[in-house]
């Protein structure tokens, strides 16, 4: 029963009102949306969107672009789905998992073994510094996984909550035992006041609940930044947001704060080093799982 509800909502045609215009928006969405290898917001699209001309102010984005991109992704408008954005806010917790029977099981085991079999090296041992990423953008945490590597990511999401930052202040406290070298923290947030304020905050309470010692770095945005990118004030007309950044600016900004402080060297250094010693362990494995399937 659920299926042929599902079809009938894809075989509905409840465009009959839609303007051309507002076709060649949806459109151009779609274009932004495929034009980055992550899942992007819905306030990420509105940018871009906004920074062509498409939009004129804050009010459209409330009483009109929303509504229609809600609209298209409900109704399967051309290749909008209700799972074409990144959710701002959600996220589903996986909680159950298994095979049909024990022969699958058991198969699945063998690959599960042969997967666990990877080797990790923590360049950071050989860094000169420990580096952590933080940023206001929660809904953009896949533009941050794009643009670096092995290196642990720390959304916010506006101001974290007080289990959040306790939670970051003790893992402060274990890297400063672990590696036992400067700790710099890489801050990305939004250039207007709450964005400051937001990263005042949760550094203070860091620092009041953690015994490490550490430096943070706001890396962007800057007054700077938002002229060189030319990036338009936020729809709220209250500052400069972070989403209204290109994949390219974005990527230019965290890609220049990342190569000041972790030597890409070194990480390639220990990744050659861990694949090599892998596949040796690998074939010896394969050649005991093997034996055991007999």
């Amino acid at each position: 029963m659920a299926h042929k509800r599902y079809k009938a909502s894809q075989e509905r045609t409840p465009w009959s009102r839609l303007k051309p215009r507002e076709e060649a928006i949806l459109d151009r969405g779609f274009y932004h949306v495929q034009s980055v290898p992550y899942k992007v917001s819905l306030r990420w699209i509105f940018y871009r969107l906004y920074q062509e001309g498409f939009y004129k102010d804050k009010a459209d984005y409330k009483n009109r672009f929303t509504k229609l991109f809600s609209r298209a992704r409900h109704t399967f408008f051309k290749e909008w789905r209700p799972d074409t954005l990144e959710d701002e806010t959600r996220k589903v917790i996986k909680r159950l998992y298994g095979c049909a029977d024990l022969d699958a099981a058991a198969e699945e085991m063998a690959g599960n073994i042969l997967d666990a079999a990877r080797v990790y090296l923590d360049h950071f041992y050989r860094q000169p510094n420990y580096i952590e990423l933080w940023f206001e953008a929660r809904a953009m945490a896949g533009q941050f996984e794009h643009f670096t590597r092995d290196i642990d990511l720390i959304p916010m999401g506006g101001t974290a909550s007080i289990p959040y930052k306790w939670t970051i202040a003790k893992r402060l406290e274990a890297a400063a035992e672990k590696y036992g070298k400067p700790i710099i923290i890489l801050y990305f947030g939004d250039f207007d006041p709450a964005g400051r304020v937001i990263q005042e905050v949760i550094e203070k309470d860091v620092r009041t609940w953690t015994r490490a010692e550490f430096s943070l770095i706001w890396c962007g945005l800057t007054e700077g930044q938002v002229k060189r990118y030319e990036i338009p004030i936020s729809i709220e007309g209250k500052g400069y947001q972070w989403e209204a950044l290109s994949h390219e600016a974005a990527g230019e900004i965290i890609g220049e704060a990342v190569s000041k402080y972790v030597r890409e060297d070194i990480m390639d250094e220990v990744d050659a080093e861990a694949e090599e010693f892998e596949e040796s362990w690998r074939d010896r494995l394969e050649a005991v799982l093997e034996e055991l399937r007999k």
